[in-house]
């Protein structure tokens, strides 16, 4: 059976769970790195960690604008949610998550952007820095960006959540769509 890059309204495509379970493990770096950052405290462990969060968080924003593109193109091609509750509330439940992936890197760039400190980009200049703070730009983040990541955790876990169910509970195939 050929692999196929799209998805076909029964199954995921290649590109989909590529770009799923991508964002999966982007998503785990980041909230590992915070969870050793609270636990830990400063330790060259955590320096290493919180060291990457901004570069891989960029590239976690990029993965989901990818993803977000490649789900409005595949829209009529995709599985069905279903109807009733159930449909409605994975439906709530997705558009939920791909607003906090997108909103809360975003809200970070946004914050590093208007600092006026320069960011690199897994060690290349990425935005330069020295200019005065705009706190337009950096309030929004300082007081969101860190409770919507723990809201997005909160969301993805209800997600797993749902994942179990689907297998263990109700016993469908819904679980076998973004596998393969």
């Amino acid at each position: 059976m050929a692999m196929r890059w799209r998805d076909d309204g029964f199954r995921y495509g290649a590109l989909t769970r590529l770009l799923h379970w991508g964002t999966v493990l982007l998503l785990a770096w980041q909230f590992t790195g915070m969870g050793v950052k609270l636990i830990v405290g400063k330790a060259p462990i955590t320096a290493f960690w919180v060291g990457t969060h901004k570069s891989v968080g960029t590239v976690l924003l990029l993965v989901i604008l990818i993803r977000a593109l490649w789900g409005l193109y595949n829209m009529k091609t995709r599985p069905a949610h279903g109807g009733g509750f159930w449909g409605l509330a994975a439906k709530a439940g997705h558009l939920v998550l791909y607003v906090l992936m997108l909103i809360v890197p975003a809200l970070a760039l946004l914050r590093q952007y208007g600092s006026g400190k320069p960011m690199e980009f897994f060690g290349l200049p990425f935005i330069q820095g020295g200019g005065a703070e705009t706190s337009w730009m950096t309030a929004p983040a300082n007081a969101a960006h860190g409770l919507l990541a723990w809201v997005l955790l909160a969301a993805i876990g209800g997600h797993v959540l749902m994942v179990l169910v689907h297998r263990y509970v109700w016993k469908d195939d819904t679980t076998r769509r973004m596998m393969g």
